[in-house]
C-alpha cells in the first residue's frame, strides 16, 4: 500500500474527498487507499475546523459510498463532465 504521496497526489486525494459525487471507492481505485486512510489524510492535512465540517458533510452521504448510491449513479464521472479524447479537451 502506497503511503508516500507527492504534494500533487495529496491535493488530488483531498479534492476528490471534497467532491460530493466522488465515492471513496473511486479514491481507493485510483490511489489504493481505504476510506479510513482517506479520512486520516484529511485529518492530517486540513485545519481542525475544516476537517470537522468535511466529516459532517460526508458522514452517511449516499454519494460518497458506492454501496449506498442509486443504481444509475454507479459511475465515477459526472454525466455533465466534458469528454476528453487524445488528451485534449473536446471542443463544443
Amino acid at each position: 500500500m502506497k503511503k508516500d504521496f507527492t504534494e500533487r497526489e495529496l491535493d488530488r486525494i483531498i479534492e476528490m474527498a471534497w467532491e460530493d459525487r466522488t465515492p471513496f471507492e473511486a479514491i481507493e481505485f485510483q490511489f489504493g487507499i481505504s476510506e479510513q486512510e482517506t479520512i486520516e489524510i484529511m485529518r492530517r492535512e486540513m485545519k481542525p475546523s475544516s476537517f470537522r465540517m468535511w466529516r459532517k458533510r460526508v458522514q452517511g452521504r449516499s454519494t460518497k459510498h458506492a454501496k449506498l448510491r442509486p443504481e444509475e449513479t454507479r459511475r465515477f464521472k459526472s454525466s455533465r463532465q466534458r469528454g476528453i479524447s487524445g488528451n485534449k479537451i473536446s471542443k463544443r
